[in-house]
């Protein structure tokens, strides 16, 4: 019998959605660029792979139909059991996305890699049983302007397909192609990506008990001694 999932109130890792996480496989020089400097390129995928690592511990617990890994590179040590790796295809980040979506059938929610602190209570609305009740989406916005989750009743590419990415509008204009398309919306908690180095800081203080907080804090304790 599964115990009992954080938000879920008992309920079994079963469900509807399939529940997606893009994702880089976390090696020097491709993952997390912006926190160098203050860390170097190895220090950065070692958080990467950190924040990774405590996003499928939160997913796999959580109620889906699927879990699936989108993964652009090879799979490691942090990939926990019970979830499925599909390779990532090439092109943009929409297209990666849209392709995503496009590989689904039913309902799906996919969310970045960037986000360790997500939990279960943040995505509980958009996994419950009845999440797509008068919803056709599920959009989660970033305070950077970008968004950390969005799920769709019916996972159409379509609505994906070129939205300028990894820019302060990529939130809005998203939402705004949802909207337009009729889709009817619903909104999950806002949440920091971890970008720079004080995204780190401040991602890692809201998830203390977290690998990512526990690395950051092994890097700290490092470049001051």
């Amino acid at each position: 019998m599964s115990s009992p999932v954080p938000g879920f109130a008992g309920a079994p890792p079963t469900g509807v959605t399939t529940l997606l996480v893009i994702a880089k496989e976390p090696l020097p020089g491709r993952v997390k660029t912006r926190l160098t400097p203050p860390f170097s390129p190895a220090e950065a995928a070692a958080l990467a792979e950190a924040s990774l690592a405590d996003t499928l511990d939160t997913v796999r617990t959580l109620p889906a139909a699927r879990h699936v890994l989108v993964l652009d590179g090879r799979p490691g040590r942090w990939l926990p059991p019970g979830i499925e790796v599909t390779e990532q295809c090439a092109g943009g980040l929409d297209e990666r996305l849209a392709a995503a979506f496009g590989s689904c059938t039913g309902p799906a929610l996919l969310i970045g890699m960037d986000t360790p602190q997500a939990t279960a209570a943040d995505l509980a609305a958009a996994l419950a049983p009845g999440a797509w009740d008068g919803c056709d989406a599920w959009f989660g916005p970033a305070e950077d302007g970008g968004f950390w989750a969005l799920g769709l009743a019916e996972p159409d590419p379509g609505l994906l397909r070129g939205v300028p990415m990894s820019v302060p509008t990529t939130g809005a204009v998203q939402r705004r192609r949802l909207v337009e398309a009729g889709l009817t919306v619903r909104d999950l908690p806002r949440l920091r990506d971890v970008d720079t180095a004080a995204d780190a800081t401040h991602v890692a203080a809201l998830a203390p008990d977290g690998r990512f907080a526990a690395e950051l804090a092994r890097l700290t304790r490092a470049a001051v001694r």
